[in-house]
């Protein structure tokens, strides 16, 4: 066998795609020097010819040693047939369980007992030959917004939680002010309130402000901590006088100075530790210790990564070496760390939790049938917290990104860092798992951002070589979402836009998971915007999102005159753009049945509002989300993608506080639209109530 042949049989093996075929529909093929790139971050060692042969040697007598399959996915709660040779011993151990559920010898039908969600471990045989068998158990899928909410169309509000303010906000939105908006809108009818990811960004790291580019996902983004509701602290005068003493800073301008906010916002919660190591009261103190004891060694390895952060800087690949390992750091803590830093992080990590529990439960009762919709980020900074707890998961010397498509013509490289599938897999799934079952605590929606990377990723490697495909576990992944959103009863959306492999999106709904629909993107092939009824019914449905122009912003071309500003296209081409656009402008405000030509041809914003809205309400799609970006007339979006600084992205702070909410004239207005078309249960029985 020649070197390229093993190669091939070693990309192949692992799921290493020959060839994609791009947006202009030419096939693209995987380059040699890119296998070799995308077998090593997965852990191979391939410096040398040998070394391929070698490493396609190993796997091939793993495999043939076996006499079963490494994993099998199955129903849950269900007898599952199982090929064993007749008067084979097996065994099942459950997740979690010290000991065997069951065991016994093989029959000619032999089949799997029914098994509670979950993974679980089948072995089979006996002595040296015994093997292990990793066993799924799935339910049927994730929860239905109807099995959630006990209908089936429902509404919310999205925004950006950096942005919200009240009288009370320092630097940026805050946990308090979430509750306080999700109380407001849930008060008028709405089943939830979608924000930006809230991971974990990094304590020492001050350069990074999108919530898409976090340091551990499955820890929270302190810098949103309401330091005036602090559990233990609230009867505290000297706390008062420490929040006083800030209060408010720059919270009134409309460009948000995080810098600021970093320095002022953590040198004050570090003042409030101090204070309730001295002070909280008893309940406090039981509070924080039971959260320490339940989230166990994840949280103390992270704790460990935030403090060292402090001393090293926000990049562990920058470290000295013998930090560089989440274990033998373990080693060195001793000379490098005070227990009391750590319990600080954790500390912090305890009161965003509290927080963000509290926004939930607020949310709840204002009417909302799911709450708050979280946001799930593609993956972590490559040299930040996760990449350091999880190591022995993530893809070494590659970053996740994508080749050209709609969403982005030059293609995309995001320096995240994503799972490599075996290694991910030898883990029983634990990383993505907890997670998930992280973020869900404190969410009734969560959205996977970039849904498509479950199925295959991108990956873009360091040594220069061309970016390519790498298959992902599709059908095991899914699994895992459906077991961890059953048992948090999270309905599940994946934003599946982009390049969709065909038969994607059917396999996904068959686990449960809602599809995403952006307006903007969904045109028929003469280019005009599909009604919302010619949408996918088992999708959330919005006009835009964080990365589109704003409502406002469409109508008026904005995002065209910044490709023209930042020479994206020429200025007939941004001619040509601007034709489109009105003629795109003047077929939504048609939706509305007008034939008034001159109406048409120069809408009011106001028109359009309606227009979308109201067709978004009438739908038969499950969810519809409203930007409070389009409620309130803005014009920028809230992030240019391809751009960092020539525009204000993740910076623009709300027009109006969160108090102003529950009287804004256009966000009633376009509630009673929502209503109007079906989409509130309890608003609707009051109706029915006072007839």
């Amino acid at each position: 066998m020649t070197v390229d042949d093993a190669l091939n049989e070693l990309a192949t093996l692992f799921g290493i795609l020959p060839e994609f075929v791009d947006l202009g529909g030419h096939l693209q093929l995987t380059a040699k020097e890119t296998k070799i790139a995308l077998l090593r971050a997965n852990g191979l060692q391939l410096d040398d010819d040998a070394m391929i042969h070698a490493e396609l040697d190993a796997i091939r007598h793993a495999h043939d040693s076996r006499t079963c399959p490494v994993e099998v996915i199955v129903a849950a709660a269900q007898h599952t047939p199982f090929a064993l040779p007749e008067n084979t011993e097996w065994s099942l151990q459950l997740e979690g369980a010290q000991a065997l559920a069951f065991e016994g010898r093989a029959g000619a039908d032999f089949q799997l007992p029914p098994l509670p969600s979950g993974i679980h471990t089948l072995f089979v045989g006996s002595g040296p030959a015994r093997e292990s068998i990793r066993v799924i158990a799935a339910p049927r899928g994730a929860p239905s917004v109807e099995d959630v909410t006990g209908q089936s169309r429902i509404w919310g509000l999205n925004t950006a939680l950096y942005g919200l303010h009240s009288a009370q906000t320092m630097g940026l939105g805050d946990f308090r002010d979430l509750a306080g908006a999700a109380s407001a809108v849930g008060g008028m009818g709405a089943a939830f309130i979608g924000i930006n990811p809230v991971h974990s960004i990094g304590w020492a790291e001050h350069g990074t402000i999108s919530p898409y580019s976090p340091s551990h996902r499955g820890f929270l983004n302190t810098t949103h901590i309401a330091a005036d509701r602090i559990p233990g602290l609230e009867q505290c005068s000297a706390a008062q006088a420490l929040v006083q003493n800030i209060s408010s800073f720059g919270a009134r301008a409309r460009v948000i100075d995080y810098q600021q906010h970093f320095q002022l916002h953590g040198a004050l919660l570090q003042d409030l530790y101090t204070l309730f190591q001295q002070q909280a009261d008893a309940p406090a103190q039981a509070g924080f210790e039971t959260f320490c004891e339940q989230q166990g060694g994840s949280l103390e390895r992270f704790a460990r990564f935030e403090a060292l952060s402090q001393r090293h800087g926000p990049d562990w690949r920058e470290w000295p070496a013998e930090l560089q390992n989440a274990e033998s750091a373990a080693t060195q803590m001793a000379t490098h760390l005070s227990g009391a830093e750590k319990q600080f992080h954790k500390w912090l990590q305890w009161i965003a939790a509290t927080q963000l529990s509290t926004a939930q439960a607020d949310a709840r009762d204002s009417g909302m049938a799911l709450g708050l919709y979280l946001d799930l980020a593609v993956g972590p900074r490559r040299g930040a917290a996760e990449t350091w707890c999880e190591r022995d998961t993530v893809a070494t010397g590659v970053s996740i990104g994508a080749p050209p498509d709609f969403l982005s013509p030059a293609g995309q490289k995001w320096d995240l860092a994503g799972f490599a599938p075996r290694k991910l897999a030898d883990t029983n799934y634990q990383a993505l798992r907890d997670i998930l079952a992280h973020t869900m605590r404190h969410c009734g929606v969560l959205r996977i951002d970039h849904v498509l990377g479950m199925n295959r990723s991108f990956w873009i490697p360091d040594d220069g070589s061309p970016g390519g495909y790498i298959k992902q576990p599709f059908e095991a992944l899914l699994a895992v979402v459906a077991i961890e959103a059953e048992r948090a009863r999270t309905v599940v959306i994946g934003e599946d836009l982009g390049l969709v492999p065909d038969g994607f999106r059917e396999t996904m709904r068959a686990r449960g998971l809602y599809s995403y629909s952006v307006l903007q993107y969904e045109k028929n092939h003469e280019g005009q915007i599909n009604r919302p009824d010619q949408l996918r019914p088992a999708s959330l449905a919005c006009f835009g999102t964080h990365d589109t122009p704003t409502l406002k912003g469409y109508l008026e071309g904005r995002d065209i005159d910044w490709w023209q500003k930042l020479n994206w296209i020429d200025d007939a081409g941004a001619q040509d753009a601007k034709a489109q656009r009105h003629r795109e402008v003047s077929g939504l405000c048609r939706w509305n049945g007008s034939d008034d030509d001159a109406a048409m041809d120069e809408p009011s914003f106001e028109q359009l509002s309606d227009c979308i809205h109201s067709a978004l309400a009438k739908s038969q799609i499950a969810m519809v989300s409203v930007q409070l970006d389009d409620v309130l007339a803005e014009t920028e979006a809230q992030n240019l993608p391809g751009t960092i600084d020539e525009h204000p992205n993740w910076r623009r702070r709300c027009k109006i506080p969160v108090e102003a909410l529950k009287t804004n004239d256009r966000l009633l207005r376009i509630a009673k639209l929502m209503n109007d078309g079906g989409r509130c249960a309890h608003c609707l029985q009051t109706e029915g109530d006072n007839q």
